[in-house]
């Protein structure tokens, strides 16, 4: 194998698939990065069994081949060539090495057998449908925050796609929860998704596909069976397992007889949370919100910090409440919000709170309150 590519092609694609291999492996080969030259494209994999990411970039192959080589190192020092560099890849003829060199510098590789690197076809994945790259941005987005981090509930730690209808509205859901808030949003209904299981993404998918599409303009293909799933776009492929286990009746969490509604100007009540939650303890985090007409008063005690108040002017004419929060998740929630007007939807002071963006109706998020 003999090609020369431009450090700064390079540089992006081994950005991308490195990210995917573990700091710490059991296994060595999965510290390496699969590297392909053939026709006129270098192909990069990486994998860490579950989770498997494909890319190709323009190259000038002299000798098609292929080989193995340590992820984290080779990206490290292509990240340290100095801009403009013309970099040359080359497996020595016994296939042990790889040497890379650019200008004036040179480096050898240790490389472990290419048979040795693990197969990452998907398999067959019948169900297919696109979705523009800005949608599934907003739909990462608006439910990422949510996904748990409790390992003994591995069924959370992801976000739920499903198909959804309502009368004749079809929707595309991603429903993500840690069971102290859950953020559902939706979309039209992709031509091509009407038929799809309901299946659990990984928060490691999650983060990977959500970086690698930041500025990506068009569609993105993606395609899963009941235990895997691939997204697809430009020279890029990510396919990953899919959690095995069933994601809670979210439906049932959902208030519908909240009756208290509440709007206020999102960044003056984000701002003010912020502000108050400083005085909160570390541990608890708790806000309380009083609300009286047309008044809403933050507040914030600790033992350890003082007291913070702060009044915000609201549209409110319900009967007064007082109903605490932990300020992160009101932050959390109140960031997601792309409109002007926040509202929340209340009951009381122990049941669960609803918070809509007035400017979206496609997104729903549920809060549980805490004592204070």
């Amino acid at each position: 194998m003999k090609l020369t590519i431009d450090r700064t092609a390079l540089l992006r694609s081994l950005a991308h698939v490195q990210s995917v291999v573990e700091r710490r492996n059991t296994i060595p080969i999965l510290s390496n990065v699969l590297v392909e030259a053939k026709g006129d494209r270098l192909s990069l994999t990486a994998t860490d069994m579950d989770l498997a990411i494909v890319e190709q970039t323009a190259a000038n192959v002299a000798i098609p081949g292929a080989a193995t080589v340590p992820a984290h190192t080779m990206y490290d020092i292509v990240r340290k060539l100095p801009d403009g560099a013309e970099v040359q890849i080359e497996l020595a003829g016994d296939g042990a090495q790889v040497a890379l060199k650019a200008g004036r510098s040179r480096f050898t590789l240790a490389t472990l057998p290419k048979e040795d690197f693990p197969a990452t076809a998907g398999g067959d994945l019948p169900h297919r449908f696109p979705l523009s790259a800005i949608d599934l941005r907003g739909l990462v987005d608006r439910t990422k925050f949510a996904i748990s981090t409790e390992e003994t509930r591995y069924y959370l730690n992801g976000i739920y796609l499903h198909a959804f209808s309502t009368g004749k509205q079809k929707s595309l859901r991603a429903v993500a929860t840690d069971g102290h808030r859950l953020a559902r949003v939706e979309m039209p209904l992709p031509e091509g998704a009407e038929n799809i299981p309901g299946v659990i993404v990984p928060r490691k998918m999650v983060n990977e596909i959500r970086k690698l599409i930041e500025e990506v303009e068009g569609m993105v293909e993606v395609s899963l069976s009941d235990s895997r799933i691939r997204f697809a776009f430009n020279d890029t492929i990510l396919t990953s397992k899919l959690i095995d286990g069933s994601f809670p009746d979210y439906q049932r969490v959902i208030p519908t007889g909240n009756d208290k509604v509440m709007e206020v100007d999102r960044r003056s009540f984000r701002d003010a949370v912020d502000r108050v939650s400083t005085i909160s303890s570390e541990k608890s985090r708790a806000v309380k919100l009083s609300l009286k007409a047309n008044t809403m008063t933050l507040s914030a005690t600790s033992a350890e910090n003082g007291t913070a108040v702060e009044e915000l002017e609201v549209k409110y004419e319900g009967a007064p409440l007082e109903i605490g929060f932990n300020s992160k998740y009101l932050l959390d929630v109140a960031d997601q919000i792309e409109g002007d007007g926040l509202q929340l939807v209340l009951a009381d002071s122990v049941a669960p709170t609803l918070v809509r963006d007035l400017a979206d109706a496609m997104a729903l998020y549920v809060l549980m309150p805490m004592r204070v």
